[in-house]
């Protein structure tokens, strides 16, 4: 059975340029890097966010940008830090889909591989029962 997900992979064309991303605004730690050996597809790195597996691999990044993402919780009173965090690297914001009140914020943001991610500041529950108040 099911017990979990058990880690995220990303494929980009600079490992580096991932890594600063991972650990000015997600806080990473990393904790293996293959160098240039490879046990998998690629030479690799690993990291920890928040207790999640992260993996990241060198390739060829997505070709294009789409609504797929990965999202991040984060409390309400970190998302101006975020903000600036995902600025100071200049990575692009993308406007997020309009909210209901209750729902939580968000912050979206592009990567330089086309990945989406964003930082939420809502929970399941709290949207669940705020549309349940519809």
């Amino acid at each position: 059975m099911i017990e979990g997900v058990s880690h995220l992979t990303f494929i980009v064309a600079d490992l580096d340029r991932m890594e600063e991303m991972l650990t000015t605004v997600l806080d990473a730690r990393k904790v293996y890097d293959s160098g240039e050996r490879s046990f998998s597809l690629a030479p690799e790195r690993f990291y920890t966010v928040a207790g999640q597996w992260i993996a990241v691999m060198r390739g060829e990044p997505l070709p294009t940008r789409t609504y797929n993402h990965v999202a991040f919780k984060i409390d309400d009173a970190d998302y101006a830090t975020c903000l600036v965090r995902i600025q100071s690297l200049g990575l692009e914001l993308r406007e997020g889909r309009s909210r209901v009140e209750g729902e939580g914020r968000s912050i979206y943001f592009h990567d330089h591989d086309n990945h989406l991610f964003e930082l939420h500041t809502g929970t399941l529950a709290e949207r669940l029962q705020r549309y349940a108040r519809s």
